[in-house]
């Protein structure tokens, strides 16, 4: 078991680091180049309303383009990119055989649309729904059996595309983070006196944006003593997975400020009772974002075939990358999507 110390101490800035590797990767046991007869990778861009979305594409051991693979989509979370989380389950579910596509948001990592950061739910909806627009057409890939996967942000923005788009099969998130949940009223629920107050700077930024002056990025500055003195278990371990032990420059973990008068204003849960496909959602046992899952849980009362999942002893971050967890959501995954694509 990891504890937080030892976090800090091993993944922090006083212990090693993960370094990008030549496909710009950022997770144990990634693919370092493509080899015949194994699992293999592809950038890929599409447009999505317009804007340019880059992705990575995994084909599993043998794949053949005359073959009838089920898909996974699988999104970052919050501040993500491709190159992290994402692209290790994507690599992870490509080995049980999946064709899977890990895509950076738009206007975030490599792919368009400025202002780059800005953080809106449709945009994020719309780049699954994209990204399922064109694994769909995928060489091999069968239109009827695709999934989807979410990490963090990416698990809410899946959560609520599942409600609409029923070209999903199965759906699965890993410690859902309802965004606009929590930007409305705080992490855990602790902003909710100040609503109407975060609302109005929200749009008064907004307006200097309309009048040309620069966006504000949504994201804290701090030093490693600083980020370690906080309580809060997401902001403390995330500090230091996206800016030290995994840090690129496709996931900054930043927004803009001004996004947030769309972010208030909308909630995954809201329709969740249309979610009518399987569903798997998984949280770590001492995440403080753990109520988000078991809320979600609770509203998706609209398929029988639903599960939560929780994995002993993680926190949020950790189920991230810590290899006694991801083993274990892994094999979760495997047993999910292969009972239900």
């Amino acid at each position: 078991m990891m504890n937080t110390k030892a976090f800090a101490q091993s993944y922090g800035e006083e212990g090693p680091t993960l370094s990008r590797n030549a496909l710009g990767l950022v997770y144990e046991g990634a693919i370092e180049k493509n080899v015949p007869g194994k699992v293999n990778i592809q950038k890929v861009s599409y447009m999505v309303d317009g804007i340019k979305a880059v992705a990575n594409v995994y084909t599993p051991a043998g794949y053949k383009k005359d073959g009838s693979y089920a898909a996974i989509v699988v999104a970052h979370p919050n501040g993500g990119s491709k190159d992290q989380v994402a692209g290790l389950f994507a690599q992870r579910l490509a080995e049980d055989g999946y064709v899977t596509i890990a895509f950076d948001a738009r206007y975030n990592g490599e792919s368009g649309g400025e202002p780059h950061f800005t953080d809106k739910p449709t945009n994020r909806m719309g780049d699954i729904m994209g990204a399922i627009d064109f694994i769909q057409n995928y060489p091999g890939v069968n239109p009827n059996r695709i999934g989807a996967f979410g990490i963090c942000g990416g698990s809410g923005y899946t959560f609520a595309t599942s409600q609409v788009d029923k070209r999903l099969k199965a759906v699965a998130t890993l410690s859902l983070f309802n965004t606009g949940d929590v930007r409305r009223n705080g992490y855990m629920r602790t902003q909710m006196n100040s609503i109407v107050e975060r609302q109005l700077e929200a749009a008064e930024q907004r307006r200097k944006e309309a009048v040309g002056e620069k966006p504000v990025v949504g994201f804290a500055d701090m030093t490693p003593d600083e980020a370690r003195k906080l309580k809060v278990n997401l902001y403390r371990e995330g500090y230091f997975y996206y800016g030290v032990t995994h840090k690129t420059p496709n996931g900054t973990g930043q927004y803009l400020k001004s996004s947030l008068m769309d972010l208030m204003a909308w909630d995954a849960t809201d329709h969740a009772g249309l979610i009518t496909q399987p569903l798997l959602i998984m949280a770590g046992q001492k995440a403080d974002s753990r109520y988000m899952s078991e809320e979600a849980f609770v509203k998706a009362n609209g398929t029988a075939n639903k599960e939560l999942y929780i994995i002993p002893d993680a926190t949020h971050i950790q189920t991230y990358f810590v290899k006694e967890y991801t083993d274990k959501e892994a094999a979760k995954l495997k047993e999910f999507f292969g009972s239900n694509l």
